[in-house]
């Protein structure tokens, strides 16, 4: 494994924190970031579009004591390198991510999953259950993933990837950070609780119109991914499963999660009221509280 990691964080925020290590790994020729912290059973988190592993500031420190997490910067994302010519399909980018996780040394893991994040952990743990398969993914964590319940996105993704729409968005991306802030500040139920560094945290990331290339990418290919994902969600009923919503989600309506969860026998759904599309921000101890409460449960549960 090519791997180079550094005590600190390498990004422009001041808020490192102490246990968190940035780590880079060559994957098929893409440098890929990520970060790890915590010891204990190897938890993976996967970030939505147009975030990284910076959604997790709040939750990496909460889970050294529970857990080895690692944190990606999905190739096309954050820090990690925009290739030209990935294929953003959710099955390729669930390939891609279980190469890197074979690639760490990994066999057995949790993994969660946020927004379209949800939606390539889903195909993840789906592929996993395959039998040429060496991995096994233990328990899932879906936060608002994205998913085929939610009528929010249905239409406006496939538009936004079209030749009319792409090329409405690329006249906009000069004008994004103004937007951006706007589009943001809608993914909280209360803005009031919007984190100080959030905005600047995300932007940092998304300066270059590769970012939005790789938004892009991802939308074209939005109606045909929801139909594969349907499809493979009866696979993963075995798979003990904690869903987590915000009930003022705009992104991926907190309605969808009843359906879905008919898909997870062995499920388990938390609501967080008035919150919006990123709980882990939002209601940071509250959330961090119900996660590790989930894989500490989990863990006895499977060891008694």
């Amino acid at each position: 494994m090519t791997e180079s990691k550094r005590d600190t964080w390498n990004t422009p925020f001041p808020n490192a924190s102490p246990g968190v290590e940035e780590c880079w790994m060559d994957l098929d020729g893409v440098r890929l970031r990520y970060l790890r912290a915590g010891s204990g059973p190897p938890l993976i988190l996967l970030h939505g579009l147009l975030g990284y592993s910076f959604s997790w500031r709040f939750t990496l420190p909460a889970l050294i004591p529970y857990a080895t997490a690692y944190a990606p910067d999905m190739p096309g994302a954050g820090f990690s390198d925009r290739p030209t010519g990935l294929d953003h399909t959710m099955r390729a980018t669930a390939q891609r991510m279980l190469r890197w996780v074979e690639r760490l040394g990994v066999s057995s893991f949790d993994l969660l999953g946020t927004s379209h994040g949800g939606a390539v952990a889903m195909m993840m743990a789906a592929k996993c259950l395959g039998t040429d398969s060496c991995l096994r993914v233990r328990r899932l964590v879906l936060v608002a993933p994205v998913n085929p319940f939610s009528a929010h996105g249905r239409h406006l993704a496939p538009f936004i990837g079209s030749n009319l729409g792409s090329g409405w968005f690329r006249l906009f991306i000069p004008q994004m950070s103004g937007l951006y802030r706007y589009w943001h500040g809608r993914m909280y139920g209360d803005r009031s609780r919007i984190p100080r560094d959030s905005f600047e945290g995300y932007l940092s990331a998304l300066q270059t119109p590769d970012s939005y290339d790789h938004a892009l990418g991802i939308v074209r290919t939005w109606t045909e991914d929801l139909r594969e994902l349907r499809a493979i969600l009866p696979q993963l009923a075995s798979i003990p499963t904690l869903l987590m919503w915000g009930s003022k989600d705009p992104a991926v309506y907190a309605s969808s999660a009843k359906p879905l969860a008919r898909y997870f026998p062995r499920s388990e759904t938390i609501i967080f009221p008035g919150i919006g599309h990123l709980p882990y921000e939002e209601c940071a101890d509250e959330f961090n509280k119900k996660l590790i409460d989930f894989l500490v449960h989990q863990s006895l549960a499977s060891s008694s």
